[in-house]
């Protein structure tokens, strides 16, 4: 039991610096508590449905013969998917979800409940009796690393969203399904740099993580700043 509190300590309350920070980016008209707090949630309830669907994944593909790099590019792809679903059941299809910069707030929001739940798994077997520093190095790792992934995925397909905010319900579709490819994609490139990167190389591979973030806090000011057409008679 104390290796579950410290796991859930460590897992959870890192991703909660994060989701107040990327929070501050909709300051002016905050998105309210319960939604976050219900997006959260569904990010981390994603976490128990993906597991078993990402296992039989596996198993299937190596039953193909088919490569580490296949599974983990596989796996990317059904992260993203069913994140934004989560997304889509729970919070963006609601009233509160006004502005084009929400659906990026809201997705973030699921990224970090999952993020949250996944750390504290893969955090929970150093605390069963491997070595102190063991365990703060998972920790970093998944604090710096791959917690910004899932933020960095999941706000593509959010920018996608408000891009299309103020458009017809087909191009908002198109945008969704397209921000889930691009999304994927960008994960899968991730799994494959880890894999077949050396550990002496790993920070290298997690410091393009944080430039994407870098152009991620750019494209968001943009978004901020779209309105809808106004269109005047002649």
């Amino acid at each position: 039991m104390t290796n579950i509190i410290a796991a859930a300590a460590g897992g959870i309350l890192p991703v909660l610096a994060w989701l107040w920070f990327w929070l501050r980016e909709d300051r002016p008209h905050p998105e309210p508590r319960h939604l976050i707090a219900l997006a959260f949630a569904a990010g981390m309830v994603t976490v128990a449905v993906v597991i078993p669907l990402e296992n039989l994944t596996a198993s299937l593909i190596r039953g193909a013969g088919g490569a580490l790099t296949a599974i983990f590019i596989a796996w990317a792809f059904i992260e993203e998917i069913w994140k934004y679903l989560a997304a889509e059941l729970t919070v963006l299809w609601r009233r509160e979800d006004d502005e084009p910069v929400d659906p990026t707030i809201y997705l973030i929001t699921v990224a970090l409940g999952f993020s949250a739940l996944e750390n504290t798994l893969f955090l929970l077997s150093p605390l069963a009796g491997d070595t102190v520093p063991q365990i703060v190095q998972t920790g970093d790792l998944r604090f710096i690393g791959a917690t910004l992934l899932h933020v960095l995925s999941s706000a593509v397909i959010g920018i996608f969203l408000g891009l299309s905010f103020y458009t017809s319900r087909t191009r908002k579709v198109i945008a969704g399904l397209t921000g889930v490819l691009v999304a994927s994609a960008v994960h899968a490139l991730f799994n494959y740099l880890i894999i077949n990167s050396a550990p002496q190389n790993l920070l290298s591979t997690f410091a393009l993580v944080w430039i994407g973030v870098v152009l991620l806090l750019a494209v968001l000011e943009y978004v901020k700043r779209i309105h809808p057409r106004t269109l005047t008679r002649g």
